[in-house]
């Protein structure tokens, strides 16, 4: 699968996926060997890793979250795709602004993804024009 096809995917999946906690989908990204870093100190090793991240995650969110991710930059197997959410963890809303850098192997699954996030307390939209 061409990498822009890929990370074009992976960005509407998680768009898609992420304010219905549906761990399925986004897992059906990842290559079963695939790892996932939530920071770099914070490796998720294979398909199971990454559930196990998504399971944490998720079960902190109270609400829906409301995302936002921008179109993939690409570069041969690897893109980087911005990202703005706003989560609420028990009434508190949190937004977080990042980028996922990520290697596509060659049928278009996730062989790593990296993720580089700011969180701030409240409810923060994104800057107009930031997400098309």
């Amino acid at each position: 699968m061409e990498t822009r096809e890929a990370a074009r995917r992976w960005a509407r999946t998680w768009a898609g996926a992420w304010p219905a906690r549906d761990v399925a989908a986004i897992l059906a990204l990842q290559a079963e060997d695939g790892d996932h870093w939530a920071s770099m100190f914070r490796p998720f090793r294979g398909r199971a890793g990454l559930r196990a991240y998504l399971e944490e995650a998720f079960a902190e969110e109270t609400r829906p979250a409301r995302v936002w991710f921008a179109e993939p930059q690409v570069d041969g197997d690897r893109a980087a795709v911005e990202y703005w959410a706003v989560i609420h963890v028990g009434d508190r809303p949190v937004t977080i602004s990042g980028c996922t850098v990520l290697r596509f192997d060659p049928a278009g699954l996730v062989a790593e993804a990296r993720d580089y996030s700011h969180v701030r307390e409240g409810d923060q939209a994104p800057a107009a024009g930031l997400f098309g």
